[in-house]
Parts: structure tokens; C-alpha cells; sequence
């Protein structure tokens, strides 16, 4: 179980993320949008930390803190303006998700070959090729 919680709350994650992104109201500048959502993000945040961490100190993890903290909220910030827009654009709940998943695993794959060594197979060469197959099929 220690393996599938955390998919299980990123799937499950996903898909409220997903629906309040295609549900942000038309007129709504997604930058506005994201300030409430980090606001209401950093409260969370905050009172996991303390509940989770037994009396941690924030100053002390803060101490910790190195440039992949802020390249990653900057990533972050990239994700969700790129979902609104995605919507926004007129992508579909069912397709939008799937196209942009499927480009990333392919970029991932590559990374991981080239910056972490892994190794590339003929399964991830035919996976790569059904990856685009599908992103022709679901955009026709």
C-alpha cells in the first residue's frame, strides 16, 4: 500500500484539479485565478507541515531550501496557466490531459536517457511510437 497511496491521491488529485480548471469562470484571468490558488495552496501547506511534521520548524527547513524550490514553483506556475489556457482554448476534459501527458512521457524518457543513463528498450521505442499513434487518433 505504501507504493499506491501516493498515485492514488495524484489520480484523485488530477481529476478535481482537472474539472475546477475546465470550470474556472470564462471572464476570470487565470493569473488572478492562481493567486487565490496558491494563497489557499501555502494555508494548506502550512498547516500540513505542522501537523505532520511533530513540531518541525519552518526556519530550520527553510535553511534547506535550494534553487530546485524556486525553479519548481516557477514550473508549477507553467502548469496551471498552461491547463487554464489549455481549457480556455477549447481542449476537451477527455483529450487535453492525454495529449499533454503523453508529449511529457516522451520528453521524460528522452531526459532520462541522456541526463540520468537510463536505458532505452525496444518496449519504450514502441511505446514512444504508439504515444504519437494515439495523438493522431484522438486528434482527428
Amino acid at each position: 500500500m505504501s507504493m499506491w497511496w501516493p498515485i492514488f491521491l495524484i489520480v484523485v488529485s488530477n481529476v478535481v484539479y482537472n474539472v475546477c480548471a475546465k470550470s474556472a469562470p470564462e471572464g476570470l484571468n487565470p493569473f488572478a485565478s492562481l493567486t487565490i490558488t496558491y494563497a489557499v495552496s501555502a494555508v494548506f501547506s502550512g498547516i500540513l507541515f505542522k501537523v505532520l511534521s511533530r513540531g518541525g520548524s519552518f526556519l530550520a527547513e527553510y535553511g534547506k531550501v535550494n534553487w530546485t524550490v524556486v525553479a519548481f514553483g516557477l514550473a508549477l506556475v507553467g502548469l496551471e496557466a498552461g491547463s487554464l489556457y489549455m481549457y480556455k482554448a477549447g481542449w476537451n476534459i477527455s483529450t487535453g490531459q492525454i495529449v499533454h501527458s503523453a508529449l511529457l512521457a516522451v520528453c521524460l524518457v528522452v531526459i532520462g536517457i541522456v541526463a540520468y543513463h537510463e536505458h532505452i528498450s525496444f518496449s519504450k521505442i514502441a511505446g514512444i511510437a504508439l504515444v504519437f499513434l494515439g495523438i493522431f487518433f484522438i486528434n482527428r
